[in-house]
């Protein structure tokens, strides 16, 4: 087991989002156990490889492999202190009734099953040891307060993550556990290209959105794991600042 001061475990590692918090957390002093289901883009987010990385391929849809996940977690570093749960995936954008129902399951399965997954272990961690307490930051999304076209799959799921934070975070007073959600607009990553480009806006138009540099999410992330036990960003929007959101566009 290698001992460490601050260790993170960071779902869905393997590209955009969360291999930049991964990485940002790696260079805030962050000892990093990354996960998601290919190995090799994992491999890929943990460079360097200096010692304080950790390559876990999991499946945040299964209960085994979630467990297994922070069983090595726990093997290699004895601890939990933040999860960041960020996993996610949408649904091809096409009238509800045109849906296939395993569709919908796969966007519940990865975005609600899997962060409810991934808190629980990381709750039952931090609850026992010692010292006691963490972080959970759930990745929200925009799609939490306001829908898309055609994304119900995604839009509902988000909206769920709100009261799961909510509810950890209630529960998690008394072992000195917090959590909170960010949500997060027009990131610049390979997801979000086909927005500069050109998105279904509301008004059935279709018009390219604005972008901001990923990096303004890590600063985010980094702030609010950074917090104090005592303090606690409940929820945080970070966005590009003339996204199609606030207002009528």
């Amino acid at each position: 087991m290698t001992k460490v001061s601050k260790v993170a475990v960071v779902t869905g590692a393997g590209s955009g989002i969360g291999r930049a918090v991964a990485r940002g957390l790696r260079g805030a002093g962050y000892a990093v156990a990354v996960a998601g289901r290919r190995e090799e883009t994992l491999a890929a987010t943990a460079t360097p490889d200096d010692g304080g990385w950790l390559v876990v391929p999991a499946d945040v849809r299964e209960a085994g492999s979630v467990a297994a996940l922070f069983a090595a977690v726990r093997e290699r570093f004895g601890r939990v202190d933040l999860l960041f749960n960020n996993a996610g995936t949408g649904t091809p954008a096409v009238p509800v009734d045109e849906l296939d129902v395993e569709q919908w399951h796969a966007a519940v399965g990865t975005n609600l099953t899997g962060s409810f997954l991934c808190a629980r272990e990381a709750f039952g961690i931090m609850r026992r040891q010692d010292p006691r307490g963490g972080r959970i930051i759930n990745n929200g999304s925009i799609s939490a307060h306001a829908p898309r076209p055609f994304s119900a799959p995604y839009t509902a799921t988000k909206h769920a993550i709100t009261g799961l934070t909510k509810a950890l975070s209630l529960d998690g007073r008394p072992y000195g556990i917090a959590c909170s959600q960010i949500d997060i607009g027009n990131a610049a990553t390979d997801m979000t290209e086909t927005m500069a480009r050109g998105a279904l806006q509301a008004d059935g138009t279709t018009a390219p959105e604005p972008r901001m540099d990923v990096a303004h999410v890590v600063s985010a992330v980094l702030y609010m794991a950074g917090l104090p036990p005592e303090a606690n960003v409940q929820f945080m929007t970070v966005m590009a600042t003339t996204m199609p959101f606030v207002g009528r566009g």
